[in-house]
């Protein structure tokens, strides 16, 4: 038997409406032996997860998903098998949710222009269990005020990228990523490729320290998978990948949804032994 695991799922510490106990009641239904917690700037999502876990035979590598940005471009760094109780990383991640709490006080502020007033930071904040408050929770907000429709046009209309309601999140560059999860230990991978569009950028991030690419992400053709493979073998990386599950709060993807084998845990596993 193959055992399969899923390295990127969210809970409601970030901006997930999945618990722990739901996210590991849902991996051991699909069979997983392995996931990582990888909320957004958040790590205090792992320990639930791992207390959940103890019973069933469900193993829980430490995960992170950090916020970078570089040339106007949101770059997603991935942290894995890492010291998530060292006091630097701690420290940082405090930082990136103040950041991030302040940011949606100035997207509710923008708002108001186009006549939302009704909505206020506390409301928003309340639907995260940390300070680890995205996008997604106000969107949330304004489908439930039938500001829109749906979440999408929240997005499309008022805070995505280029939107009028829009924010820039927390200044720190993918190189400050890396090197952040490489002081805790941990291997820091490019998370979903495919959707950031920074290829050019791949072979200075390797330089900095870049340990792996998530070459696996829900609705991704065969031939681009193969693609980000071959530039992980290019380059000597690990190849990871997961679900990239938010629960109900994004569509399209849901636990298990994407199976990869355990080898790649393995390959992780081997890059922290060496470096260390």
């Amino acid at each position: 038997m193959t055992l399969l695991a899923d390295l990127h799922i969210h809970t409601n510490y970030s901006d997930s409406t999945l618990s722990p106990q739901e996210v590991v009641e849902q991996a051991n239904a699909h069979n997983l032996k392995c996931v990582s917690i990888t909320d957004h700037d958040t790590i205090v999502g792992i320990s639930p997860t791992r207390d959940a876990a103890q019973k069933y035979d469900l193993e829980v590598i430490p995960g992170v998903e950090l916020s970078s940005e570089i040339h106007g471009k949101d770059v997603h760094i991935l942290g894995y098998l890492f010291d998530y109780q060292r006091q630097d990383i701690i420290d940082m991640l405090n930082c990136m949710q103040n950041f991030r709490v302040k940011r949606m006080g100035q997207m509710i502020e923008k708002l108001k222009a186009f006549g939302i007033d009704n909505i206020t930071l506390e409301e928003v904040c309340s639907l995260a269990k940390t300070d680890s408050v995205g996008r997604p929770h106000l969107a949330t907000v304004l489908k439930e005020k039938k500001w829109v429709p749906s979440i999408k046009v929240a997005f499309d209309k008022y805070i995505s990228e280029g939107a009028p309601a829009y924010v820039p999140k927390f200044k720190q560059t993918p190189y400050e990523a890396i090197e952040l999860i490489i002081k805790a230990g941990g291997v820091a991978v490019l998370a979903h490729p495919m959707i950031t569009g920074v290829d050019e950028l791949i072979p200075s991030l390797v330089k900095a320290g870049l340990g792996g690419i998530e070459a696996y992400y829900p609705n991704t053709p065969s031939a681009t998978v193969e693609f980000y493979k071959s530039l992980a073998d290019k380059y000597g990386l690990a190849v990871t990948g997961g679900s990239d599950a938010h629960g109900n709060s994004k569509e399209n993807t849901s636990i298990g949804s994407i199976k990869i084998p355990y080898q790649c845990v393995e390959d992780l596993k081997k890059r922290v032994s060496k470096e260390s």
